[in-house]
């Protein structure tokens, strides 16, 4: 019998390990690391970590034909979203990225409409128009107006559409294949396409950063990367997805508020409302996240 206080503990520490991975990134990159050489490193070892579980775990890395489509759609979503992720945090505000990153199960949403998995209801439309009305106050208020960070802006935006698109994506799959399997696969894909992008700034990227870079970037792969895979499945599995993401979606929030403290960032008033607003389309629609964020 499950420990409701075990799973309540997991769900929390991925909500939390998952905030923080957005200032630790943009503490990152802000202090030596170019963005490609970090997706590059922060991905490879992450890569042969689930390869190393998948191996002793599943002793197989077999994906049936059928499923190979999806498996190299859901790769190509993850190489766009670290690329648009890494790049977002280098040019805007983690807070920002935050609050932005909230409208992400809206993005499903419509991304499952497109495909013709989804079915939905005049609600959600009004609920998806509040959303992205919030995600417009809140890039605005990243700037005091249409200028200066709009670059991040767009990719931040750019990162929650892709992140969804992998969600989408990976969901169906979770239903014929283990959570280490799944990431073996998709994450070393996705790693060799980040690899070739990245290749000139890994190359020329200067490493002697400090031990207390490499110590967040370790922090980052084993944190965000892989222990919150393991957490959140076996959230998944004990409790179901409907009350498992309400939890998750305290993400943003909790996102925004260690940005705000440990980097001191400033949040304006415009984007505490754009906030409100995409937490707010978010309750309306009663979307659930179909995969766990990996950023």
């Amino acid at each position: 019998m499950r420990s409701p206080l075990s799973i309540e503990l997991m769900l929390v520490t991925t909500v939390v390990l998952w905030a923080l991975n957005l200032t630790v990134t943009r503490y990152i990159l802000t202090h030596g690391f170019e963005p490609l050489a970090y997706s590059t490193v922060r991905y490879g070892a992450a890569a042969l970590v689930f390869l190393a579980i998948a191996l002793v775990a599943e002793r197989t890395l077999r994906i049936r034909r059928r499923d190979l489509g999806l498996v190299l759609f859901a790769a190509l979503c993850l190489w766009l979203n670290q690329l648009s992720f890494v790049y977002a945090l280098e040019k805007t505000s983690a807070s920002t990225i935050a609050l932005i990153l909230g409208a992400t199960p809206i993005f499903a949403a419509l991304i499952g409409l497109a495909l013709g998995l989804e079915r939905l209801s005049r609600k959600f439309w009004i609920a998806a128009a509040v959303s992205f009305a919030g995600v417009g106050l809140v890039a605005l208020g990243s700037s005091a107006g249409i200028s200066g960070d709009v670059r991040g802006d767009v990719l931040g935006i750019a990162t929650a559409a892709t992140w969804a698109g992998y969600s989408v994506a990976i969901a169906p799959l979770m239903e014929r294949y283990s959570a280490s399997q799944i990431s073996a696969v998709v994450l070393s894909l996705g790693w060799v396409l980040i690899a070739l992008v990245g290749f000139p700034q890994t190359a020329e990227q200067d490493y002697g950063l400090g031990w207390e870079i490499w110590a967040l970037l370790a922090f980052a792969t084993l944190g965000p990367l892989v222990v919150t895979n393991i957490l959140w499945f076996r959230s998944l599995h004990r409790i179901g997805a409907a009350r498992a993401t309400l939890v998750a979606n305290l993400q943003p929030f909790v996102a925004a508020v260690f940005a705000l403290v440990l980097l001191s960032e400033r949040m304006t008033l415009l984007q505490v409302v754009g906030g409100i607003l995409i937490a707010g389309g978010i309750l309306t629609a009663r979307r659930r996240p179909p995969a766990p964020a990996s950023e």
